[in-house]
């Protein structure tokens, strides 16, 4: 196995983009991707290797995103979330507007949603995205893709 050096020079930044798909603040997101590696170190032991590294260290990383959650309820201002508009996909997402935006993903299904919000606000590849959820680059494009057109359809719908 990899150190624990190696592991945070190799995942450390695929943590953080996860993590500021679930947060939408650099400085939050930085503080809980330390904060998942010094959990990961504390359970090194109970990693069984039935995962990928990145799959493992994403879910101790959601697991301190939902604890911190829990220690500040109402933390997050959605008034100020910025949407990414670096991609044809954001700039589709982002002209039905934020507050509805928002609102419609909350309502997808998942995998959709955890998907979407990876790639429209975590910014990250559908390589990265299928690596997180332990699943192929190909799953997470088509996943992306029927999200996005369960957006549109819910848009089109309500115009």
């Amino acid at each position: 196995m990899q150190s624990m050096d190696e592991i945070y020079q190799k995942y450390a930044q695929t943590v953080y983009k996860y993590l500021m798909s679930l947060t939408h603040n650099e400085e939050l997101a930085e503080e809980l991707t330390q904060e998942t590696f010094y959990q990961a170190i504390r359970s090194i032991d109970s990693f069984e290797g039935k995962s990928r590294i990145s799959t493992w260290l994403c879910a101790i990383a959601k697991n301190v995103y939902l604890s911190h959650l829990r220690k500040n309820p109402g933390h997050e201002d959605v008034d100020e979330l910025e949407i990414p508009v670096d991609s044809a996909e954001n700039n589709a997402l982002e002209s039905i507007g934020k507050m509805e935006l928002l609102k419609k993903l909350h309502d997808l299904p998942e995998p959709y949603k955890e998907v979407t919000y990876l790639r429209a606000f975590g910014g990250l590849s559908f390589a990265e995205i299928g690596e997180v959820l332990g699943k192929s680059e190909n799953w997470a494009r088509v996943t992306f893709y029927r999200g996005k057109e369960k957006l549109r359809k819910e848009v089109d719908e309500n115009e």
